[in-house]
């Protein structure tokens, strides 16, 4: 199979799996949901085969879809007896197949699915796990990278989160007004991270994955379309994305390689994604004592965005941004981004006192991200980091980020 046929099953998968996983679903019931999961596993093994050798489909949706479903129909027939009592509608395959195609149907059964992750019932893990399992289609070394965690632990979680999902979760619905609202700051955090993931991408050949971020997108601005949802994190949440999403053209270079944001082409940034992102970030208020995360995030961005060149760049106000959130709440990886903006500011020597005082409050011995700036600040500085380079390059999972590390750091 060609390299490219792969990519394109790859985005396939990434861009389908939530949608078929979530639609079948919402038709037979939560209790048959290994049996949905395994045959949505299945379809696209196959499709990886049939097309292997034939071309894509036209409809690769509606093929993956269909044979997703006459699987799960197999294994009903094998097992001679289905249930319906907690999903009481009667298959109609001729109406399914006509409703499955909208996109109204697939974006309410996403949304259906992703509330009913984060039913009250379970706990904030099993709602994230479960969410960026059933909607993301994350494998388990991404949820690992993404919740710090280990990937055997991360499955064990995910077995034990399935089976009180099935018995406390009755039926996959949107609920109303403060159900909803409940609900929202989890499905908020599922959102964050399932961008994260395709904004920078932890495993493969691909630094960038557009389309997990244009799903997260997606999931968020149909979020806003509903008045219970509308809320101020969901403003900062939106703007971020589209301040981080106005950048995607120039963040590799024609060859596929990544580019430095020192080095980035900024009249290809998109200048509608920032005045959008503008539009909500201002929706989103700025009193300090109802901020989030998402807002300060955002700002960060959009001085990146907004500069007109990297020297240009407030790195002092971007430092200041990051010094309140750490006051709020203590992130081990606020506290390194918060090393990169202070060495602007204060300098290489100095970052690198900074950075020692870091290490003393979190574990970073197989965090690639702290090995690489640890790397970058000793290479400015004039002092040997070809160790510390090795250890980033050890700890870096995606093949282009250590292109780049080495590219890079020389």
């Amino acid at each position: 199979m060609n390299v490219d046929l792969n990519q394109n099953i790859e985005h396939l998968f990434r861009n389908e799996y939530g949608k078929v996983v979530s639609l079948l679903t919402n038709r037979y019931g939560i209790s048959y949901l290994e049996k949905i999961e395994d045959s949505v596993q299945d379809t696209f093994l196959k499709a990886m085969q049939v097309w292997g050798y034939q071309s894509i489909p036209d409809n690769p949706t509606g093929w993956l879809y269909r044979v997703a479903n006459n699987a799960v129909i197999d294994q009903f027939r094998r097992g001679k007896k289905v249930n319906y009592s907690d999903n009481p509608q009667k298959i109609d395959k001729g109406v399914l197949d006509k409703e499955m195609t909208t996109e109204n149907e697939i974006s309410d059964s996403q949304l259906k699915m992703i509330f009913a992750c984060c039913h009250p019932s379970l706990s904030e893990e099993h709602q994230i796990i479960l969410s960026l399992k059933l909607i993301g289609g994350f494998s388990n070394k991404e949820l690992a990278e993404a919740l710090l965690k280990k990937e055997e632990t991360v499955a064990k979680s995910f077995t034990r989160a399935k089976k009180k999902f099935k018995k406390e979760v009755q039926l996959l619905q949107i609920p109303v007004q403060m159900g909803l609202q409940s609900r929202l700051f989890v499905v908020l955090r599922v959102i964050y991270l399932l961008f994260s993931e395709g904004y920078a991408t932890t495993t493969g050949s691909q630094v960038l994955k557009k389309d997990i971020c244009y799903e997260a997108l997606r999931l968020a601005l149909l979020l806003n379309g509903n008045p219970y949802c509308q809320h101020k994190n969901l403003d900062a949440l939106i703007a971020l994305m589209c301040f981080h999403a106005s950048r995607f053209d120039a963040r590799l270079d024609k060859k596929g390689d990544m580019v430095s944001l020192k080095f980035q082409d900024r009249s290809k940034y998109d200048k509608r994604l920032i005045d959008y992102g503008v539009y909500h970030l201002k929706k989103a208020g700025n009193k300090k004592n109802s901020l989030s995360n998402y807002h300060f995030e955002a700002a960060i961005s959009l001085y990146h965005c907004s500069a007109s060149s990297f020297k240009a760049t407030d790195w002092a106000s971007i430092l200041q941004l990051y010094d309140i959130q750490l006051k709020r709440q203590r992130s081990p990886i606020v506290a390194l981004n918060r090393i990169i903006a202070f060495s602007k500011v204060h300098g290489a020597e100095k970052a690198l006192i900074a950075l020692e005082d870091v290490e003393k409050t979190s574990d970073y011995t197989a965090n690639g991200l702290y090995y690489a700036i640890k790397a970058e600040l000793l290479a400015k500085t004039g002092k040997t980091h070809n160790a510390v380079l090795q250890k980033a390059l050890a700890f870096t999972d995606n093949e282009l980020m250590k292109k780049h590390l080495i590219k890079k750091l020389g």
